[in-house]
This record gives structure tokens, sequence and C-alpha cells, in this order.
């Protein structure tokens, strides 16, 4: 199970005051168990400039991988260590296909990794807990817990090779490639 992620939004009451709107878990979790993959949605936005004014839990809106047109997301993914993960690659990249994520050029047909994809965003990534390699096109980083990384639309895949789970936070925002 996904560890929970408690989550604060806070709002405006009728007369211009600031309070606290929502104060507990994450009210989405995907747990994929076939993938090693938990993502709990925080917040989503969609459009920019992005409303401030919200009166309902936009972390409710269904919504894919990437935002929506002109959005954001926002959402902690956990990842399990991949000899914790019992889908084979090809199982593993058919459920990527099915969710419109698949890498691009030379890649496509032969991804080194079954969960290569890109998407039109660009995403800040932070590494809250674990550690992690990204893995590019032809080459790889390394990132532990604090590391920052900007992904900006680029073929990648996420890869646990350590015991632990790693926990990262994402914000994508939807971007022109």
């Amino acid at each position: 199970m996904p560890t929970p992620i408690r989550r604060i939004v806070t709002g405006k009451d009728a007369n211009g005051k600031a309070i606290v709107m929502i104060d507990g878990l994450a009210p989405i979790v995907h747990d994929r168990k076939e993938t090693g993959i938990a993502m709990s949605q925080l917040w989503m936005t969609d459009a920019m400039p992005a409303n401030q004014r919200y009166d309902f839990d936009a972390a409710t809106v269904m919504t894919g991988v990437p935002p929506p047109a002109n959005g954001t997301i926002f959402r902690v993914v956990e990842f399990a260590p991949e000899k914790d993960i019992p889908a084979d690659f090809e199982t593993h990249r058919a459920f990527l296909e099915k969710m419109g994520l698949t890498p691009e050029g030379p890649q496509r047909d032969h991804p080194r990794h079954p969960a290569m994809h890109k998407t039109n965003t660009v995403d800040y990534a932070i590494v809250i807990e674990g550690e992690i390699d990204m893995l590019l096109d032809d080459s790889e980083i390394h990132l532990k817990a604090g590391d920052v990384l900007v992904q900006q639309g680029t073929n990648h895949a996420w890869a646990n090779r350590g015991d632990q789970p790693c926990k990262v936070c994402f914000i994508l925002v939807d971007a022109s490639s």
C-alpha cells in the first residue's frame, strides 16, 4: 500500500478571509500493483493563468497522466523496487500504451525500458524519499532524496533499482513541443 499523503488546501470564505478548505488525505490514489506505481493526485488546474477560486476539490477531477490543455497536475508517485514488480516487459508496455504514453522517435517500437514515455509537458520532479534512476534515450541519471529535476518533454522512464520504495513529487505543466 502506498503511504497516505496529507493535503491541505486554503481558500477564502464569503467575507474574503483566508481559511483552510481541505485538510485530509489525498482523495484519489491509483495503486497499480502490476506496474509498481502508486499515484496520489493532490490538485489540478485547467487554465492559464490558474484559477485561485475553485469551490470544489480539484484533486477529484479525473485526468490522465498529462494535465488538461493549459493546465497542471500536482501528484506524488511512489515507485516500488523493480525487483518487486510482477509485470513482464510486454505487460508493462501495453499498460502504458493503453494510457496513451509511448516513447517517440526510433525507440517507439523497441524502448530500452517498458516505462519509456513522453508527454507534452514541462515536469518538475522532487525526490522526497528513496533513490531512483531517470532513463533517457542513451543515458541515465541517479537521483536521491532532495534532488530536483526539470524534464522538458523528453523520452524518459523511472527505474527504482533499489530495495526500498521511492517517492517523487511531480508538478506537470502543459506545454507545446
